[in-house]
């Protein structure tokens, strides 16, 4: 009789992005953090204080700098790190598929 081996499963953290609200792995997000000296953006993911994901897409961070990223931080955004902010997401793709409409373009 044979026996089978249990295959472990590694748990993958899984994120929202606050801009198109669709989760995904969090290795896939950019994480945005609120520490004392303001809102930073965490390459590493390892910075502590309080955090929040988006997309690597200017669509979603569009979206997330009207608002829904200073109610994820739970604080306001000065206008320093808005500015600082807003020179990040000028480096990021413009075009691209939208990741809010990825998961619904499946053939039918």
């Amino acid at each position: 009789m044979a026996t089978t081996k249990a295959v472990k499963v590694r748990h993958v953290p899984q994120r929202t992005c606050v801009g198109c609200r669709q989760t995904l792995e969090k290795r896939n997000l950019i994480r945005l953090v609120r520490t004392s000296e303001g809102v930073k953006v965490d390459l590493t993911g390892k910075l502590n204080g309080r955090g929040a994901y988006l997309h690597d897409q200017r669509s979603c961070w569009e979206k997330g700098l009207r608002g829904a990223l200073s109610a994820a931080l739970k604080n306001e955004i000065s206008a320093a790190d808005l500015n600082g902010l807003r020179q990040y997401m000028g480096t990021l793709p413009s075009t691209g598929p939208n990741p809010a409409e990825e998961s619904s373009s499946g053939l039918l």
